[in-house]
């Protein structure tokens, strides 16, 4: 059976904003240039954009195992199943373990791995990055884990009836709704119906908190409202702080979400304003899109090579190490 063509739709989220707002180039490479690296028959250029896109850097990474195992420990939760901490703890630790040796081989260029990892930007570009970073890393992991287990969402969750359960992190296939006729992707990591009645949105972060998380949960709070039909006022929604072990209200009002209505339609529009046409969301040329002039951006970036900073960052950095 051949499989159906799939077509590069135009949507929103907040990470194609943030990588919109950051450098235009690496937003066309993302969205448009990479897009069917993943066939057999893919030009050259077009694959390699397509695997480096896919590519994390050891934040994200970490952030994305803590996210991983919560949502296995919920699941088991909710199934009635027993969870052991240390065990739980062990899995994430040789899940790292197997994902840095795949990596670090580039592994990523020629086998398929697991789908929530490629690999890391760090080993591609041959960063230098010292081995207490990586244990630091690696503890990032095991910290956020030991305060999850202390805090109480354990108790939170286990005391739920199965008709409380909303969701737990359901993917991009699911997790989406329609804002003026767009598609909009907003995954919480937790939802769920509080004794009260209240539905509550949660969303675990491993980093400091910084601005743009209030309207990633507004987000959530508009997806939860349209698809359990629930009114956006009788949502609560939360920012936990796995790392610095705080938790942060986010106020859902009319107040809120218009500020977040008009955050999306300014978003929107300026990224349309790119189209050649936007009822295929056709771009323009690559030149529409220049990349950025900060370095300190592109050094953080997977297209640094097809976008011609690599040399330029080099540079950069061995003259930074001249000076040290």
């Amino acid at each position: 059976m051949r499989r159906p063509t799939l077509s590069n739709d135009f949507s929103w989220s907040k990470s194609r904003h943030e990588k919109f707002s950051e450098c235009l180039r690496a937003y066309y490479l993302y969205y448009y240039r990479s897009w069917g690296g993943w066939e057999a028959d893919a030009p050259k250029d077009v694959r390699e954009l397509y695997v480096l896109k896919k590519l994390g850097n050891r934040f994200s990474w970490a952030g994305s195992v803590v996210h991983e195992a919560i949502k296995d420990v919920l699941l088991d939760w909710r199934a009635g199943r027993a969870v052991d901490p240390a065990v739980v703890e062990a899995r994430a630790r040789k899940l790292m373990q197997d994902d840095f040796r795949h990596s670090r081989g580039k592994s990523y260029w020629t086998q398929k791995y697991r789908k929530q990892f490629t690999g890391l930007v760090e080993h591609e570009y041959g960063d230098v990055v010292p081995d207490d970073a990586w244990k630091q890393n690696w503890e990032t992991v095991r910290s956020a884990l030991a305060w999850f287990f202390a805090s109480r969402w354990p108790q939170v969750a286990k005391g739920l009836k199965p008709e409380q359960w909303l969701e737990v992190d359901a993917g991009y296939d699911f997790a989406h709704f329609t804002l003026d006729g767009i598609k909009v992707f907003a995954i919480p990591d937790f939802a769920f119906v509080d004794s009260d009645g209240t539905t509550v949105v949660v969303d675990w972060k491993t980093g400091k908190a910084r601005d743009g998380y209030d309207e990633q949960v507004l987000g959530y709070a508009l997806y939860v409202s349209q698809r359990y039909r629930v009114p956006v006022e009788k949502v609560r929604a939360s920012l936990v702080y796995l790392n610095e072990g705080k938790e942060q209200d986010v106020m859902v009002d009319p107040a809120a979400m218009g500020l977040f209505r008009r955050h999306f339609e300014g978003s929107v529009a300026k990224m349309r304003a790119l189209l050649k046409d936007p009822a295929t969301n056709t771009p323009m040329d690559a030149s529409a899109f220049p990349p950025t002039e900060e370095l300190t951006s592109c050094a953080r970036c997977v297209f640094r090579r097809p976008c011609g900073r690599e040399a330029a960052l080099a540079q950069t950095q061995a003259q930074r190490q001249q000076v040290a």
